[in-house]
This record gives structure tokens, sequence and C-alpha cells, in this order.
């Protein structure tokens, strides 16, 4: 099996194998893999959302996890731990997807956090002490990373093939963040539409930019491109990305002023994921068969179509 991390807009060298023997031991994995390997070319399996046995609770005041919940109210700002690879400061960036996992709408300095996250980690045979740690959430990120159809599609070392540019669909131009061209496979925009149309209804994406198209589809040769420089497999760019099967796309998540909307610098990830758009789209998203991409808040896939 050939060694590559995929990522949300990247297929880098060195990683992935950590990921695999991480969830192979997980139950369910094999049937995914023979699915793929089987040569299924249907609709893939719904994606898998946090394990069903760890209830979601309306109360977070658990008073034998108190403890717990210091030490994560502590490490939440202050934690040094690279789980991507560059340092970082504090794991507050990625709060809304762990409470997710842990199926639990507790804030994560909260007994209530505590105890469900405890309830998680004896689900993974880990020890459950409800105290976050980076050794955990290698666990959890790699659960993540699997559950994306494109991933999987690139485990065994090959790039899928970009779909014909004339079978892709074009976004309106008031759906693209500065009124660019963005083209998706149409199965994929039809269900962005959808997305935005239930955040909406919710009270939230009312106020343009936020949650328009900033990226989708970019073919072979634009990807060549961005690597022309010879920068490429790195975490932010590669020779083979999600964005070619015309299945991702980038969100605007309001970032930091004066910040790129798919700027990595940690303060400004950190602030996208404390906009309600993005925990709403944690919650929410797959419903509409979109998955995350841990690093970047603002990567999302759809997994209605194989890649």
């Amino acid at each position: 099996m050939a060694r590559a991390l995929v990522c949300g807009d990247m297929l880098k060298a060195s990683d992935i194998r950590g990921f695999l023997w991480a969830v192979l031991i997980a139950a369910g994995l094999g049937a995914l893999l023979l699915w793929r390997v089987g040569g299924h070319r249907g609709r893939p399996p719904a994606p898998p959302g946090p394990p069903p046995a760890v209830a979601r609770r309306t109360g977070c005041a658990a008073p034998a996890w108190r403890s717990a919940a210091a030490q994560n109210g502590a490490s939440l700002a202050n934690l040094a731990w690279a789980p991507f690879g560059p340092p970082e400061t504090g794991w507050a960036t990625y709060a809304p997807l762990v409470a997710h996992e842990a199926g639990t709408p507790c804030p994560p300095d909260s007994p209530g956090f505590a105890q469900a996250y405890a309830a998680w980690q004896a689900q993974e045979k880990l020890p459950a002490d409800g105290i976050f740690k980076p050794e955990d959430f290698r666990v959890m990120r790699a659960a993540l990373m699997l559950r994306r159809p494109f991933v999987l599609a690139t485990t065994a070392g090959a790039c899928p093939a970009a779909p014909d540019p004339a079978t892709l669909a074009n976004a309106d131009a008031a759906e693209a963040y500065g009124g660019k061209a963005v083209q998706l496979r149409p199965g994929a925009l039809a269900a962005y539409r959808s997305l935005v149309a239930a955040a909406r209804a919710a009270g939230l994406a009312r106020q343009p930019p936020r949650l328009a198209l900033v990226s989708g589809f970019r073919g072979p040769g634009e990807e060549a491109l961005r690597c022309a420089d010879g920068g490429c497999n790195t975490l932010t760019r590669a020779h083979c990305s999600a964005h070619r099967t015309g299945l991702a796309l980038d969100l605007y998540l309001d970032p930091l002023p004066g910040a790129d909307p798919t700027s990595t610098a940690e303060a400004n990830r950190r602030h996208m994921t404390e906009t309600p758009e993005y925990r709403w789209l944690v919650s929410n998203a797959a419903r509409f068969g979109f998955l995350p991409y841990p690093y970047e808040p603002w990567h999302w896939e759809w997994t209605g179509e194989a890649p």
C-alpha cells in the first residue's frame, strides 16, 4: 500500500499509514474497503456519524467530572502539540468536531463534555478519563479522514480521474466569492444549494458572502500549475487534490480581517471554527452528504457520488 496523507486540499507522503493502522482496528472498516476494492460504482454508503452508543446529553453539569473539565479547560488554550505537522497551541480549533464525535453539545471545558468524552474513549478502548489528549485525537482524526471516499480512493496510490469539464455545472455568480467562476459536479452543486438554504432557514449565512463558494473543481492542469514551483505535497498543496473530483468545495467562513478565506494560519482557522456557520456545518452538513477535512474548516467534500 502506498504511503500517503490525503488532506482536504492535498495528497502528502508520510502519514496515511498511521491513519490506517489506527482505523483498521475499528469495526466496519473492512466492509468499506471491500466496497471500494470490489469495484462498486454506485452511490457510496452513507458516511458514518459519531459513535451511535454515545448519548447526546442536554445537561452539562456532571460533578464527578469537574477535575477532568478543569484539565480540558487548561489544555484548550495551552496544549502544545502538532496534530497535522505544524506546531499548534491549544485544541479549540478542533473542539466543535471533537464534541460532535463525542455526541455532546456541552462546552469543551464543562464536566458534561468530559463525561461524554470518556464514553467515547471507552468505545475506542482508550483510557476513559474524560481528558482530551493528542493520542486520543490521532484515533479520532483517523476516523474522520477515512470516512471520506476520496481518501479511500487514494489509499492504493491512485489519484482519481478528473471528470470531463463539459459534465460540470456552473455556480451562479451570486453563489461564488467575488463572483469568480466555480464549477462542481451537478449533484454536488445541488446539495450545496440545499445546504445553504437550510442554513439560511436556521437564521445563518444571511450576510454575504458567508457560505459562498471560494473554490470548487480544479483540474489536473490547474493543480500542476500550483505545483510548478516545486512546493507541492505539503500540507497546503498537492499534485492530487480532492478538488480535482468536482466533489470538494471551499466555503467562505468569515476569516480574520484582512486574511485570505483559505489561510491556514492557526489564528485564522480557530476564528473560523468559532463562527455560527461552521458550528452549524459540523452538526448538519452530513444531512446533505458533506464531510469535513479537520485541518481546513472551509473544506467540505460531497459523498453522494464516487470520486
